[in-house]
């Protein structure tokens, strides 16, 4: 898996350029890609990108048993993994990162975009109650103004976090800004960081609403 590496200017950003990534986001940018072609995307991306963000886990050793012999073998170690969607888009993220660690825990993060003041409105929130002891996993397919991310990872540290990543399919460079100020102990990973946000917060060339295009409300 190939990724780019930071940069000084945005410091906490991973691009994961692998051709199989940018070929599946072309397929999700483009307006004439079908609800189910598109969630389909949506989870193959995220699988991919949680492979990149996955690269540093803890490795412990294990002895196994083969057919054969004994040997040592690793397994993931530490803090217990926790994929936090932010609702409703971060959803379609779930069940990509699952494929990949299928014990990881669910928690959600209720957040929208104020279409006028395009401020972020916390209406729900439910994590484990261990928070300190695990790492967690925002999911959320755009990262725009940055707004709404900054907001999830306070919630996610006013619960006791320390291990905080942001997963999502395209960002903007004002919303990575805004989150590595914000929080700088954040690492972004992302299939592509686009050229900017328009007048409306809205990133271009983007891919549209994420939310509405997966779940057919556009």
């Amino acid at each position: 898996m190939s990724a780019v590496p930071t940069t000084p200017a945005l410091p906490t950003l991973t691009v994961v350029e692998h051709p199989l990534v940018q070929h599946k986001l072309a397929l999700l940018r483009a307006r004439t890609t079908p609800t189910k072609q598109f969630k389909e995307l949506v989870e193959e991306v995220a699988t991919l990108v949680a492979y990149e963000a996955t690269r540093d886990l803890v490795l412990e050793p294990v002895t196994v048993d083969t057919p054969l012999e004994a040997m040592t073998g690793h397994k993931v170690a530490g803090k217990k993994l926790v994929l936090v969607p932010v609702l409703r888009a971060g959803l379609g993220m779930v069940e990509g990162v699952l494929r990949l660690v299928p014990s990881a825990r669910v928690g959600h993060i209720g957040l929208y975009r104020d279409h006028d003041t395009l401020a972020p409105v916390d209406y729900y929130f439910r994590v484990p109650g261990d928070a300190p002891m695990r790492e967690f996993f925002l999911l959320d397919p755009m990262l725009a103004t940055g707004g709404s991310a900054s907001a999830a990872v306070a919630s996610l540290k006013a619960a006791g976090a320390t291990r905080i990543r942001l997963l999502c399919l395209v960002a903007a460079p004002e919303g990575v800004g805004r989150l590595a100020a914000d929080h700088p102990d954040v690492r972004v990973f992302t299939a592509a960081l686009d050229r900017e946000l328009n007048v409306n917060g809205y990133i271009v060339p983007g891919l549209g609403d994420a939310g509405d295009r997966l779940f057919g409300t556009r």
